[in-house]
């Protein structure tokens, strides 16, 4: 066994690796980029290198900065994890000259797999099942279009290297694959450093279903079942399930003995994921194998309750694998979702900034059930413009499907983040659904469910009531607490109005408070009259409101604003005022903050990096034609007019790093 291994890699991939390699008694040695120098992988790991300045491409990326690391530290071993230098052929070779062993698949594998069109050649050969396609590089957008007009819209156009939904582009029209073959070029030479890019028909109302396969250098392939990541967005996952919903127990293995077939096929020798495209009807069809460990990893780590890292490590060192096919069961059902540095209710749009409150859910396993955190991330660390915006996974465990989605929706409410914009109330509302609880899912599933974009739900019944009642609670241990502040004036005791109004946006509940140590009783008399029950031991201060309402266990995320409190609960956001009755009467009358107008700017929606831009000053533009393209956090995101102008002044050149709301051009 390794004494010291390197990790190529940084944020939760790396502190993941770093906790299963100190549990195996083995040595770590982080590499870090000048922009991650007091990330959290750095602090974790017994050694860490400087490797090159923020840009990837001349830290992570650069093969012969993570070599020199090694030698430095003598590290015998380097674990890629994902993304970066992960399926990069030359990695591998460059490791094998200077004798430091690779902690993932030989380097023909990764040749093999790691190339799209070539993994389906492969595929196709080892008798996998295929999707109909154009599996030879495309010379420019002509030939794509002409492509696309003889398989059959919608086509998907797909960058040949790389993963994660970079360079990926669905095209239902000529002109969208014209576009789309640009942009899924572009962000294809960024990312991965090779444009290639191919065509293959788009099953309609697909499911993305992939198998975790393992195998060793001595021939022996399993695999452990599937996972469901059909819950995506911009072609990336974004909520992983295993197992799927959708597979049955014969259909599970087929998908295995294919891909264990091409795993064999191509000589795999460690752990691997092989993605398939589903219909509706469990038919299914080879999509790409991944050569690397999966972010989403976790979820059959849960249901099979073995370490893939440790596997991993395993094989590099030259062991056989311990377990058989047989000896794989799957253990009830794990669900992960990836909580993002980005704005739903800004489509989405990456956010940048310092994490001034980062609280993750209790870990403990308790009632057979499992919360896991997996993070790169501390309280006080910064969200970096020039990497992936994954914050976490939250990832549970339950027996059933059910209650796996119960304790995800009730981690979610307890996950405080403050100081950047996040994902975790379109997360929480996402449980919610009855589509997602009754496993009806597809690729299109965030489209069809939000199809104007993600809005915070309204507070309405049950839960409208338990939030008001939440906050004439706060409000009433707030009075409690003044009253006792020490050094007020002398005089007759303040004396606090015993009906409070309780003002969730547009609605208002009249409210009376009987407290007592931890437990409350909260009387409405408007719109109609309720009792609810409340316990909880918060204090002012807190940011979790965690306890009972009613009875039913409750966590609700608090925030302090001018005359009340921000409450947040199953993907409900309010903004909730309490009042004097006298209070609400004048509050009625307060004129309200009018929406913020752009006028004739259009600004930078995140910050991001200038890719281009499509017009010139003076020039006509048509609703909907090209300004700019604008990229953050390795995605490209194309600014169009919304509606007819003329261009007056470009405030912004190709190359420029801008703010959120810089301008970038106006129209006269």
């Amino acid at each position: 066994m390794f004494k010291r291994i390197l990790i190529a890699n940084r944020g939760e991939i790396a502190c993941r690796i770093i906790r299963t390699a100190r549990r195996l008694g083995i040595e770590t040695v982080a590499v870090y980029s000048e922009a991650d120098r007091d990330a959290l992988h750095v602090e974790m790991a017994d050694t860490a290198v400087l490797i090159g300045p923020p840009p990837a491409a001349q830290s992570y990326l650069s093969i012969e900065a993570i070599v020199g690391a090694c030698r430095k530290t003598k590290a015998e071993a380097v674990h890629p994890g994902y993304g970066f230098l992960s399926e990069r052929e030359a990695f591998p070779l460059a490791l094998e000259k200077a004798r430091i062993v690779f902690i993932g698949p030989n380097a023909k594998a990764i040749a093999a797999m790691g190339d799209k069109i070539e993994s389906k050649k492969a595929a196709a050969a080892a008798s996998v099942s295929t999707v109909p396609g154009h599996l030879g590089v495309i010379a420019d957008e002509a030939e794509a279009v002409r492509i696309a007009d003889e398989i059959g819209y919608p086509v998907m156009i797909k960058a040949s290297a790389g993963g994660g939904g970079k360079g990926l582009r669905i095209a239902a029209s000529r002109a969208e694959v014209a576009e789309g073959f640009a942009r899924a070029r572009s962000e294809a030479k960024s990312s991965f450093g090779d444009d290639r890019v191919f065509i293959e028909k788009f099953i309609t109302d697909p499911r993305h279903i992939e198998i975790q396969v393992l195998g060793d250098k001595h021939g022996n392939v399993i695999h452990l079942g599937e996972r469901e990541c059909s819950i995506q967005r911009r072609n990336q996952k974004v909520v992983e399930e295993a197992p799927s919903p959708l597979i049955d127990a014969t259909t599970r293995r087929k998908m295995g003995v294919q891909a264990v077939a091409l795993a064999r096929a191509v000589g795999y020798d460690s752990a691997g994921t092989v993605e398939f495209v589903a219909d509706q009807k469990k038919n299914f069809y080879f999509l790409e194998m991944n050569t690397r460990l999966q972010v989403e990893h976790p979820v059959t780590e849960l249901v099979t309750g073995i370490d893939l890292v440790e596997q991993m490590i395993r094989v590099a060192a030259g062991e056989r694998l311990a377990l058989k096919q047989a000896d794989v069961t799957l253990d009830g059902w794990a669900v992960e979702t990836r909580i993002y540095a980005e704005d739903p209710v800004r489509n989405f749009l990456p956010s940048t900034g310092r994490l001034t409150r980062y609280r993750p859910p209790d870990q403990t396993s308790t009632d057979g059930t499992t919360v896991r955190v997996d993070t790169g991330v501390a309280e006080g660390g910064e969200i970096s413009i020039h990497y992936d915006p994954m914050i976490a996974k939250l990832v549970t465990h339950a027996p059933s499907r059910a209650q796996a989605i119960d304790v995800q929706a009730r981690a979610l409410d307890t996950f405080v983040i403050d100081g950047i914009r996040h994902n975790i109330a379109f997360l929480a509302a996402l449980m919610q659904l009855p589509r997602w609880q009754e496993g009806r899912l597809s690729t299109s599933f965030i489209a069809e469910e939000f199809p104007d974009g993600f809005h915070p739900l309204v507070a309405q019944g049950r839960t409208a009531l338990m939030l008001a009642a939440v906050a004439a609670v706060l409000d009433d241990i707030g009075n409690a607490r003044k009253r006792a502040i020490s050094g007020q004036l002398a005089g007759p005791a303040v004396r606090f109005a015993n009906k409070r109004v309780v003002r969730l946006d547009d609605a208002e509940f009249i409210a009376e408070v009987e407290r007592q140590d931890g437990s409350a009783t909260v009387t409405f008399s408007a719109p109609e009259p309720a009792t609810l029950a409340l316990q909880s031991p918060w204090r002012p201060g807190e940011r979790l409101w965690d306890g009972t309402a009613g009875g039913r266990q409750v966590a609700v995320q608090v925030r302090t604003i001018p005359n009340g409190y921000e409450l947040s609960h199953h993907g409900v956001t309010v903004r909730a005022h309490v009042f004097t009755e006298l209070e609400a009467a004048a509050a009625r009358l307060m004129p309200e903050k009018t929406s913020f107008d752009a006028g004739k700017a259009v600004r930078c929606p995140m910050p991001g990096l200038i890719v281009s831009i499509a017009v010139a000053e003076g020039q006509e533009v048509k609703a909907g034609e090209t300004l700019a393209v604008v990229e953050a956090m390795k995605m490209e995101n194309v600014l169009r007019a919304e509606r007819d102008g003329v261009v007056k002044a470009i405030h912004a050149k190709a190359g420029d790093s801008l703010a959120v709301d810089a301008v970038i051009l106006e129209f006269s």
